[in-house]
């Protein structure tokens, strides 16, 4: 569900216990994701980094949190193994449900599903997704398209999307339109009848972004290291900044321990 947000993860060595100051960029991008999922929650959970977060969320701070996933599995707990496809057998195995996709996004027409995660190839200051095609130095460049992020970005109380944070990432706005944030602004949703929902935050390899009552992106939080005007610099438009920007909070030894005991070998989190 999500995109590839790993390079760059690798400048970041990962110990082989929790408890030190070092941890993989990949292992705080979980995290803060981890930190979006509140308890009792049904949420879409996707793979890759959002899979691994959901995991952290339910050993930590949202035990009641419920997982679903496009396939139409739903998970009470995280799967007793680590899974690279949402259709491996550990994820099918004691699961809660074993549905189809129709009844899966059905809960999302329903209203029922609080939060999904979302990747993209870019995203802009309305939190509007394009994962369809951009412009390469050869032209343009086809990409795999919505699958459910659509409706996951139109249905949804809200979404967060995760990526490598860069300019050409981070564009004023999308060259393609393939799921809806905010559109051009405040009341475009209500106004092209989606009911509820859009962007709450955009956790990428620099910083968070949240989306307020105006619709479009500001910066929250840069991560440890990462100096704001880099932030800004690496951002296709004039970046709103919080009244006060903080520095993403590190991953806590509970957290670490969540990750490195369910991704043993740091497949999706090196």
């Amino acid at each position: 569900m999500t995109g590839n947000v790993h390079e760059g993860a690798s400048a970041l060595e990962r110990p082989a216990e929790p408890g030190s100051a070092n941890y993989t960029l990949s292992e705080l991008m979980v995290c803060a994701a981890a930190r979006e999922i509140k308890d009792g929650e049904l949420v879409f959970v996707g793979m890759r980094l959002p899979l691994i977060a959901f995991v952290v969320a339910k050993k930590t701070h949202a035990p009641n949190a419920v997982g679903i996933f496009e396939n139409g599995v739903i998970r009470n707990s995280p799967a007793s193994q680590l899974i690279y496809t949402m259709a491996d057998p550990p994820n099918i195995f004691q699961a809660t449900q074993t549905l189809d996709m129709l009844s899966v996004m059905a809960l999302l027409q329903c209203g029922r599903v609080n939060l999904g995660f979302l990747g993209a190839a870019e995203v802009d200051r309305f939190g509007n997704l394009n994962s369809t095609q951009v412009q390469g130095p050869r032209g343009i460049i086809r990409l795999p398209g919505s699958g459910g992020a659509c409706d996951i970005a139109s249905l949804a109380h809200r979404f967060v999307v995760l990526l490598e944070h860069k300019k050409e990432r981070l564009p004023e706005r999308v060259s393609f339109l393939t799921s809806p944030g905010n559109g051009d602004g405040p009341g475009w949703r209500k106004r092209v009848g989606l009911p509820r929902g859009g962007p709450s935050a955009a956790i990428t390899t620099k910083a968070v972004l949240r989306f307020g009552d105006d619709g479009e992106a500001c910066l929250h939080s840069a991560h440890p290291g990462i100096d704001v005007d880099d932030v800004i610099a690496n951002t296709g438009w004039k970046l709103k900044l919080a009244d006060e920007v903080q520095t993403t909070v590190p991953p806590s030894d509970s957290e670490l321990q969540a990750i490195r005991e369910y991704d043993k070998e740091a497949f999706w989190t090196s």
